[in-house]
């Protein structure tokens, strides 16, 4: 799967795994901003820090995640993770049409915002 093929109007790449609770509790967050944003622009691709493929599939399952995943089973040296200097999970970039990071690490309200404001555009 290619970045530039999966972008939209404002792409979200969601750094995560199944065995992060954290990560886990803000999954319904995201799932609400596709539903409802995914028809105006909004693409998200989730990548997992998982090392089991069957825990993370499973969660892709159970917690309704509905974009496009990606994982090399590597736990925290995932090569994407390495790439975009990811130190703690969840841990989301935000990037624009051309793939320019324009927001780290929101999360929530916030996140729903930038997002707004950046498909407004």
């Amino acid at each position: 799967m290619s970045l530039k093929q999966s972008l939209g109007k404002v792409t979200l790449i969601d750094f995560w795994a199944s065995w992060c609770a954290p990560c886990r509790k803000e999954n319904p967050n995201v799932v609400a901003l596709y539903k409802e944003l995914h028809s105006k622009g909004l693409n998200i691709i989730g990548v997992s820090l998982d090392k089991d493929a069957a825990k993370w599939k499973e969660a892709i399952v159970k917690d309704q995640l509905q974009w496009n995943h990606v994982s090399n089973l590597q736990f925290w040296d995932e090569p994407i993770a390495k790439e975009y200097g990811v130190e703690s999970i969840p841990s989301t970039f935000l990037l624009d049409s051309k793939g320019t990071i324009v927001a780290k690490n929101l999360y929530g309200a916030e996140l729903k915002a930038k997002i707004l404001e950046l498909l407004a555009k």
